[in-house]
Parts: structure tokens; sequence; C-alpha cells
């Protein structure tokens, strides 16, 4: 702090750790720009620099956003015994000290991790400092990263009610505002015409950009005659790795391919129906906004993803189908009457947006201020 500052004037250094996909990413960022409308709701200003690996969704989303990012090497953990696990205890030391750097060059009041291998060094170098640590956690079942941080956190805060970390308290999952505040009806027009969709078709969304989605992808196109003799239409995101998808099946009804979507609110908007894997973002947001889906739990991990979907399933919200039946034919006999059932398709709007926080981003904000030292006052746009 330089002499003329003073603890009211000088902006509050905050860090946040997370990337390799857009679970960590996206609540990272939501948090972040949560901070920044607190602390001027407050007249106050907060400092935010991200952490991250030059491996992932970070390097180009966080630039993006505004905010600096710093870069540690990854440290993965192989999920099987090979040469490579007995390289991870040399390669967490130098990430730890490469963290430690980072800590000692921003100087936060307070740490906040979500999670992967971006934040275990991060946790382990702010422990060595005994600077505050706040720890997120998105899945209903905990990775090994935040379950080592929530041991030593100062606050633990999770997505889902019942994840089994100590002291958790249940925040719901930061989305970005554009997502969180969404009228979908209200955008539907506009949505549409965006992606070059007809005004009145049943439309449905399918979010399979992901490596571990390829599968929900070809059972997708593989319907593609199917969905179009019943009058449904395609808004397909296949990611900007599955080049070899981008071409859009020839049929009958608008089929639109996208490599990745930036407005993801136009995306929601446009869509009647979603199709997507259960990672905690996809349910959190379509939940969020009250579009009824289909979620396909990727059939690796600790299980997280089938836990992530139950709630909104179990209120009616949603579809749970395994990844083993997820096929052409699946899709061609379930999603078009789906899609044609009004009534069907309302109840399980409603269902799903009764289920998960819009607030979670500032929920979570609060606690991190919190834990800084600093007291807010009522939520933005609220009075006291």
């Amino acid at each position: 702090m330089s002499t003329s500052e003073t603890p009211q004037t000088s902006p509050l250094r905050v860090l946040l750790a997370g990337g390799g996909t857009a679970g960590h990413t996206s609540p990272l960022l939501a948090t972040a720009d949560a901070l920044g409308r607190l602390a001027e709701a407050a007249g106050r200003t907060v400092a935010v620099t991200c952490v991250g690996t030059s491996r992932g969704l970070e390097t180009r989303v966080v630039p993006a956003a505004g905010y600096p990012l710093e870069l540690i090497p990854p440290v993965p953990l192989p999920r099987s015994l090979s040469a490579d696990l007995a390289r991870v205890p040399s390669r967490l030391r130098a990430a730890v000290r490469e963290a430690g750097a980072v800590l000692d060059r921003v100087d936060p009041a307070v740490v906040v991790g979500y999670g992967g291998y971006v934040s275990l060094p991060v946790y382990l170098a702010a422990r060595r400092r005994r600077l505050p640590l706040v720890v997120h956690e998105q899945n209903a079942v905990p990775g090994l990263a935040n379950k080592v941080g929530a041991r030593v956190a100062a606050r633990v805060a999770v997505s889902f009610p019942d994840t089994p970390l100590p002291r958790a308290e249940h925040v719901g999952l930061p989305i970005r505002r554009m997502i969180s505040t969404l009228d979908r009806a209200a955008l539907r027009a506009e949505a549409r015409a965006h992606f070059g969709l007809d005004a009145d078709r049943p439309t449905l969304l399918v979010t399979g950009g992901s490596q571990g989605a390829r599968r929900l992808n070809e059972a997708i196109t593989g319907a593609a005659g199917a969905l179009a003799d019943a009058g449904v239409q395609v808004l397909h995101v296949v990611g900007p790795k599955n080049t070899d998808l981008t071409t859009a099946p020839q049929v009958a009804t608008p089929y639109v391919v996208e490599g990745f979507v930036d407005r993801m609110d136009l995306a929601y908007a446009a869509a009647d129906l979603v199709v997507c894997r259960a990672g905690a973002s996809s349910v959190t947001e379509a939940a969020a906004v009250g579009l009824p889906a289909v979620f396909v739990p990727l059939p690796i991990g600790n299980g997280e993803q089938d836990h992530n979907a139950r709630p909104v399933v179990d209120d009616g919200g949603a579809l749970l189908v395994g990844d083993e039946a997820i096929t052409a034919e699946w899709v061609a006999a379930t999603v078009p009457d789906l899609l044609r059932d009004p009534a069907r398709l309302a109840a399980m709007s409603e269902a799903a947006g009764r289920r998960v926080p819009r607030d979670a981003d500032e929920r979570l904000a609060r606690i991190v201020l919190a834990a800084a030292g600093w007291t807010t006052g009522p939520a933005v746009g609220e009075s006291a």
C-alpha cells in the first residue's frame, strides 16, 4: 500500500485460482464481476488477479473479460499407476513455488480457489503464507484439490446441497449475469434470428463442445433426419476441437452448427430443449433460465455429473440418460415427441426454475469479502 492510500481508498487485492474448462472459469469470472459490483456499490474498489495454466480455456476467456492472468505449471493427476504418477510430487513442488511467487507479487488479502489442478498448488502456497482462503466446489461430489483445500480454508462454499465437505455453505454456482437475468421468452425472436433459425419451429439446442461429448454429438447428428421429419430445427454447438463435425447435415429444417458460442444467453433463449452433459455449469445454467433439459452424464470421473443432475431431474425439470443409452435411435424416439408437447415443456421449465439460486455470484462474493475483513450492506439492487 502506498503512503497516499488508506484501507478505505486502496483496492482490495483478491486472487482467484481456477481453470482448465468452463466449469471452473465461468464461476470464477462470475465471482470476479460480482466482487466489482459489490465494491462499487460500497464506494470502494477490488483488484482481481486470476491464476491458471497455459493449457486451459482461461488463457482466452480471462483476458477477454478484462482481468489479469498469471500462469503456473499444470499438475494433472493420472487416473492409473504409471511413470507419470511418480513425477507428480516433483511437479507439485515446482507448481507450489510458482504459485508462491505469484502470491508474493500480487499480495492478495484473500485467495479463492475453484478446484482442479490449478488450485491445489495455490492452496498449499496460500497456507504457507497464512492467507485467508475461500474454497468453492462446483460439483455435488468434490474433487481432490478441494478436499485438501477445504481442510485449511476459512470458508467453504458449495453449489449443491449435501456436498460432502467440512463446514460447507450452500450458495449455489456463480453464473454470468447475462444468464442469471435472462428472460428467454423476451429474447427468443432476436436469438433465433441471430443464429439463422426459423422463428416458430420447435428448437433443440445441443452443447457437445467438450472432447468427452463425442458420443452425444454423434447421436444427435445420426438423428438429424428424424428430427427434421418432425419439424424440429437444431442449434448444435460442437466445440472448437470437433472440426470433423462442423458440416451440418443436409436436412429439410434448419440445422445450424457452431464451433463456439460466446452468447450463450442467445443460445438458451432460442431453444425449447437442450441436450448436454451434466457438468455443474450446464445443469445450473439450464435450470436457472428454466430451460428443459436432457442431461447425459459423462461416464468417467467420480460420478459427479450424475449427482449434479439428480436434483433437477427429481423435481421434474429434466431427463437423465446414461451415456450408453444416448443413441440416434433414442433421440429419434424421444426428443421430437417432447418438443411437440408444450404443456410438458412448460411444466419442466417451471420445475427447473425452482431448483437453483440465481444470485450465487453475489453470495460467494460476500463470503470472499468477509474473509478479507470487509463488510457489505444489502445485496446489489436491494434496499437496506
